[in-house]
């Protein structure tokens, strides 16, 4: 699927999102490390060296992002979206990893015991200022993750935020260091923050890995639900989703009438095709599967249609009735204007033949054969009098014989050797199809007697608005 311009943009502002989170978070670090140094407090070296890590996972995501925006090529034939899940994995390990360092120098501290440290004011203004910077940029992404549909930044953020809570244990328990002397408040809070940063962790790691294992986005019943609730599609035999929320890849098996075109069923996947776009935000892929349905029954037009499609031919006004021995089948056949008439009757035969060899219930086939209107440009004035007082005529001839029903929207065409005509009319509301079918057909009767120019008459019957 090409991407649209949304998408690219998405994928811009997703990068933008990443740099500024980056440049931020290697400022906290470095603060965070230089006054942990200066002052002597471990916990806050600590702090720092944890901020680092936050700063690494956003040069991981930058670079996978990147790699993500890729277009499919020969040996990823899918695009490159699993880098960006992979990134999101890779972010959840440093979590872990994070959790493993904090706790490890908890006890390390709880075993040696000594003295609190001495910590000088500015050390706490430092780790003020750099919690107001980590507060913004956990913000930061996780509304952006919202707006954009980024599972990348959702994990940054949820990175970002285990940072947020190590720093107010570091404030916490320099506040109890200072007041009470009490050098283990450091440990017990940081094995608390462990905790939520190891929740952290599965949420992170939970979500990617069920990307990575093909766990489905969307179940089978919303998708079927979806595609089923459009007009040209009958049945869903299977759906399918692959891949993340924002990346999703979805397959649907649709059962059609075997007597459907190529065309027909490129229009019915085009407009699969549009409404889960509509309904799946950053759908990534499509794939419609069309499987015939061999248990209904044939529809007659469309069969006839599709026959005569391969043999470059035009078919309309297709009729079935019950003969003596079957099922007679009638219709309008057009071929090429100015082809002989033995050429015509050549080409029709074999249609009839196909329809018969494919519909053994027909006893019979007849056919009536016409040349296809080939349009012609009115360009002169002279003409577009004669189309006027044309269309003029038609509208009395209407008016005239059927005064109840609104006739509007009434134009002509010139062809080669005489003219079409298409129509608008509104009938009441509660009247049945078939009669108001009837209407239709007898005005075009009357028209051809009348107009014997006309070849071609198309009435479209509506409803009051």
């Amino acid at each position: 699927m090409v991407k649209t311009i949304e998408q690219l943009s998405n994928r811009d502002e997703i990068q933008q999102v990443l740099v500024v989170t980056l440049v931020l978070n290697v400022t906290v670090a470095v603060c965070k490390i230089v006054i942990g140094i200066w002052s002597g407090v471990l916990s806050v070296s600590a702090d720092g060296v944890h901020s680092l890590v936050d700063a690494s996972s956003n040069v991981i995501a930058l670079f996978a992002h990147r790699i993500a925006q890729r277009p499919p090529d020969a040996d990823h034939p899918y695009g490159h979206s699993r880098f960006e899940t992979i990134a999101a994995l890779g972010i959840g390990a440093f979590l872990l990893i994070t959790a493993f360092e904090l706790v490890s120098v908890a006890l390390g501290r709880l075993r040696e015991g000594g003295e609190a440290p001495i910590i000088a004011p500015i050390t706490f203004v430092v780790m003020i200022a750099t919690l107001v910077v980590n507060l913004f940029v956990t913000t930061y992404e996780l509304r952006a993750a919202r707006r954009l549909g980024s599972e990348l930044l959702a994990a940054d953020a949820a990175h970002t935020r285990s940072d947020v809570f190590v720093t107010i244990s570091v404030l916490v328990s320099m506040a109890l260091v200072v007041l009470f002397k009490w050098a283990w408040a450091d440990i017990v809070t940081t094995i608390v923050i462990v905790a939520f940063i190891l929740r952290a962790a599965w949420e992170v790691l939970s979500k990617t890995g069920r990307v990575l294992v093909d766990t489905a986005p969307y179940s089978a019943e919303q998708l079927a639900a979806w595609v089923e609730a459009l007009p040209s599609v009958e049945h869903v035999i299977r759906a399918r989703s692959r891949g993340s929320l924002d990346a999703a890849q979805i397959d649907i098996d649709v059962q059609v009438a075997p007597e459907m075109t190529a065309a027909q069923t490129q229009a019915i996947s085009d407009a699969i095709r549009d409404e889960l776009a509509t309904k799946v935000l950053g759908l990534r892929e499509v794939e419609v599967h069309f499987v015939p349905n061999t248990d209904r029954p044939a529809d007659y037009a469309l069969l006839a249609r599709a026959r005569a499609d391969a043999l470059g031919l035009t078919t309309h006004e297709v009729y079935v009735r019950d003969g003596e021995d079957g099922k007679v089948m009638e219709m309008h056949v057009e071929v090429p204007p100015g082809q002989t008439l033995g050429k015509a009757h050549e080409q029709v035969s074999q249609l009839e033949a196909d329809i018969k060899a494919r519909l053994p219930e027909l006893e019979d086939v007849i056919t009536h054969i016409e040349p296809a209107i080939a349009e012609t440009a009115a360009s002169d004035v002279n003409q577009q009098i004669e189309i006027e007082a044309f269309r003029k005529q038609v509208i009395r001839l209407l008016n005239a014989h059927f005064p109840q029903a609104d006739w509007h929207d009434i134009e002509a065409f010139p062809t080669v050797s005489g003219f079409m005509v298409a129509m608008h009319v509104t009938l009441p509301a509660q009247i049945t199809v078939e009669a108001a079918h009837q209407i239709a057909e007898s005005a075009e009767v009357l028209l051809r007697a009348h107009m014997p120019l006309i070849e071609r008459v198309t009435i479209h019957t509506e409803p009051p608005d």
